[in-house]
């Protein structure tokens, strides 16, 4: 299968403040610009499926949503943001580019419904429990609904407690039934729960995982990047520091060209 340029979706994880945003935005945008990537930027304006109660989730949709369309208009991007209540998908499609349906929400029908009649891209997280022809339905019901583009989002399938694993050949698997396949390098590299009152992961092997996507193909890369993850209020320990951002990018780019003169 000839492997096609990749885009990028990267971001932070939750909207912190307006400061974080225009910080990672402008520097993502300048590093994808010279390096001729096509890229969404991503946050989210709320993360309902924290660990604990406990947890930061965010700032809301009606001051995160603006924000991201500060940014939007700002840096001349489009802009995804995730939902979790169907109320929030008409809403969210005034201000955003892409909906992403989460991984836990993957198969709520209701939800995609609404993604998919706003008429924006679809993202949706392939859940950690589905196999990859289990993601043919969601399709299915995303299409049925009016859905003109959705990509599927591979981002790894629970391997026993507190642990992910990514099988590579799942992307090769829903390319081939004809779905547009990201790869999410971040959120596979998780420990769900791992850290008892929060999510853990190792921000070390999502390099390593996205190189081998981009080596199999794939349409999409996501990684979530943080100036200090080790200080982010949500996912800091998958998070990408973001100033490794571009010598991963060069060095992913230089991987695609070598698997497409393979190809």
């Amino acid at each position: 299968m000839a492997l096609t340029p990749f885009f990028l979706v990267a971001g932070p994880c939750v909207i912190e403040s307006e400061a974080l945003l225009f910080e990672v935005a402008e520097k993502m945008k300048s590093i994808t610009d010279s390096l001729k990537i096509p890229f969404y930027f991503k946050a989210s304006f709320d993360k309902a499926n924290r660990t604990s109660g406990k947890s930061y989730r965010g700032i809301g949709p009606e001051e995160g949503l603006q924000l991201l369309a500060k940014i939007k208009k700002e840096f001349q991007v489009p802009v995804l943001t995730d939902i979790h209540e169907i109320g929030h998908a008409a809403l969210a499609a005034r201000y955003v580019d892409v909906l992403q349906i989460p991984a836990f929400l993957c198969r709520q029908t209701d939800l995609l419904v609404a993604a998919a009649q706003t008429g924006k891209i679809v993202n949706v997280k392939k859940g950690q429990f589905l196999a990859p022809e289990d993601v043919n339905a969601i399709a299915d019901k995303l299409k049925a609904s009016g859905c003109k583009e959705y990509w599927m989002t591979e981002r790894g399938t629970t391997f026993g407690y507190h642990n992910l694993v990514v099988d590579m050949r799942s992307l090769a698997q829903m390319r081939a039934a004809g779905h547009p396949v990201v790869f999410d390098a971040t959120h596979s590299v998780q420990r769900p729960g791992g850290l008892g009152n929060a999510t853990g992961g190792d921000r070390t092997m999502a390099p390593v995982l996205a190189r081998a996507a981009v080596a199999v193909g794939v349409n999409g890369l996501f990684i979530e990047t943080h100036p200090n993850p080790d200080q982010a209020l949500s996912d800091g320990p998958n998070m990408i520091p973001l100033a490794q951002m571009e010598g991963l990018l060069q060095n992913l780019k230089s991987i695609h060209e070598a698997a497409s003169l393979c190809s």
